[in-house]
């Protein structure tokens, strides 16, 4: 124990007044191994009790780890001595107030914290002293003593005094098992999981026996094996080895690309089967971005009450490769229906792009104009997980609605009171082809179907034409000049087998003159019947 010469000046009238006698005031400081000052101001009461306090440091847990920053808490204890009056009192010349400590290390350690104050150390309450010790890498084993220096007040005979007292207390630098991760392999990503591979190597002098190897986290940005940590134990690890342990490490979406701390332990056996712990273990990831597409290149062939196609170009953006790339209509709306929800582009390269063309339809109370579509891109990761990219939007133009099918009638007009046939030129307008086509024409009064009033075609391409011919009568009372309608609609097949039925088309028709100018037709009739008759009587006759 190292102590400090005593130097205290006794003044021989406090000598004779106090009646305590020189061999009383010896007696009190005798032991204490201290530097004092001697002040005025104490309480009353304490003038007829002398004694003083004596500390004492000790080092409950004295090890140490090297390569690191240890943390220790070292005990004040206090034996103070009551040397004259009352007992009952004694804590008013034992107690040691505003306790400092200043600690000082011998070689190769050093002390990181500097002077602290621990308040008052009583007899029956020990004072904590926290101190933080830096223990180099490579520090030979063994017994080191840490050099402390005590100032505290107390008061004796009615006096306040201040003393400082050295004490000493030793650590003990082990040479357990230690452990010291020396190289890190991690393909984790923000937004995703991957895998951590931490390489540990035991620098130690001792074999670690059932070793638990932890890794965890605080945040609630990263997690380890979809909670805050796990643990992987390795059977053995001698000294110098090295091992390896891997978790799995998400990272939540929307994070910045920097360094995420995992703090690690081992807790272990050692060659006498005490379990220990080397806690001090860390470890930085730095995730690769987020995986991220673009859609480019978007050209719209919607249109109202029709099926249609959005083309475009997707292209991934992100670190790593995508597989099994799909590109979906994410949003909601009721008007726009698809006809496949995603279209698929296969495996996608970092920066590489593939063309892709979803089928899209507009409902028919849909309003034509420019629209948002939420658009999202499906995928799998390297483990083949499924992951979604959802933070796309894309404009897209949707044409007005128009006749599914063109009605062209060259030849207009039919003579009043006459029949004929008329040739109907049907277009298929539609992007798909259109099968089992059926026209069916129909007439009002003065106009009339004939015995052809259907018409019929297995399939239209889009765009392709195609004439069906029709016959109309008129009747008597169909007025020269005037115009009449004629009314046609279709049934088809669209291209997923489904039978449609269009709007009605309406083509008007022109009433003209008969020409000629000769009888009506049953005028004609009822002559040659009559002509006919009489032919006949006469030819009997002759007979």
């Amino acid at each position: 124990m190292r102590t400090r010469p005593l130097s205290v000046v006794l003044v021989s009238v406090l000598l004779l007044t106090s009646g305590l006698g020189i061999g009383a005031v010896g007696a009190e400081l005798t032991g204490s191994d201290a530097a004092s000052s001697v002040g005025v101001g104490a309480p009353a009461q304490a003038s007829n009790i002398g004694g003083s306090p004596d500390l004492d440091v000790f080092a409950p847990n004295p090890n140490l780890v090297p390569g690191r920053t240890n943390q220790i808490s070292l005990q004040i204890a206090n034996d103070g001595d009551l040397r004259f009056g009352n007992a009952a009192n004694s804590d008013l010349v034992t107690t040691a107030r505003n306790v400092r400590a200043e600690v000082e290390a011998s070689g190769p350690l050093s002390v990181e914290s500097g002077e602290t104050s621990i308040g008052s150390v009583t007899t029956s309450a020990p004072g904590e002293l926290p101190v933080s010790l830096n223990v180099p890498q490579g520090v030979e084993p063994g017994t080191y003593s840490l050099d402390l220096d005590l100032t505290y007040g107390y008061i004796s005979s009615g006096e306040s005094r201040t003393v400082t007292v050295s004490r000493d207390v030793e650590v003990r630098v082990r040479d357990d098992a230690r452990f010291q991760v020396v190289d890190i392999d991690s393909d984790a990503q923000i937004g995703d999981s991957g895998t951590v591979e931490a390489t540990i190597e035991n620098v130690g002098a001792e074999t670690a026996h059932n070793a638990d190897v932890t890794f965890g986290t605080q945040s609630s940005s990263v997690t380890v094996s979809d909670g805050q940590s796990n643990t992987v134990r390795i059977e053995e690890i001698e000294p110098g080895e090295t091992t390896s342990v891997a978790y799995d490490v998400g990272v939540a979406s929307d994070l910045p690309v920097q360094q995420y701390t995992l703090a690690g332990s081992v807790q272990f056996e050692d060659p006498d089967g005490i379990t220990r712990t080397d806690d001090g273990l860390s470890l930085g990831i730095l995730p690769l971005a987020e995986q991220e597409f673009a859609l480019a290149d978007v050209e719209s062939q919607l249109r109202v009450a029709e099926d249609g196609e959005l083309v475009g170009t997707v292209r991934n953006d992100g670190p790593v490769p995508a597989r099994s790339v799909v590109v979906q209509y994410a949003g909601d709306s009721q008007s726009v229906i698809p006809a496949e929800r995603s279209t698929a582009v296969g495996t996608l390269d970092s920066g590489e792009s593939a063309n892709f063309s979803l089928p899209i339809a507009i409902g028919g109370e849909a309003e034509a104009g420019l629209r948002s579509l939420d658009m999202a891109v499906q995928y799998r990761n390297e483990e083949g997980e499924t992951r979604a990219f959802e933070e796309l939007v894309v404009d897209a133009e949707v044409a007005p609605e128009r006749d599914r099918f063109d009605v062209a009638v060259e030849n207009r007009t039919i003579q009043s009171d006459g029949t004929r046939t008329i040739d109907v030129t049907v277009t298929n307008n539609l992007n798909e082809t259109a099968s089992d086509v059926e026209a069916r024409l129909f007439a009002d009064d003065p106009l009339d179907t004939g015995d052809t009033d259907t018409g019929y075609v297995q399939s239209l391409e889009p765009g392709e034409p195609t004439t069906m011919t029709f016959e109309l009568t008129t009747t008597g009372s169909a007025t020269p000049g005037s115009t009449y309608p004629i009314s046609l609609d279709f049934r088809y097949d669209d291209a997923d087998g489904d039978s449609q039925l269009t709007d009605t088309y309406r083509v008007p028709i022109d009433v003209t003159e008969s020409e000629g100018g000769g009888l009506p037709l049953p005028v004609i009739i009822v002559a040659l019947l009559v002509v006919g008759t009489g032919a006949l009587v006469v030819y009997r006759r002759r007979q």
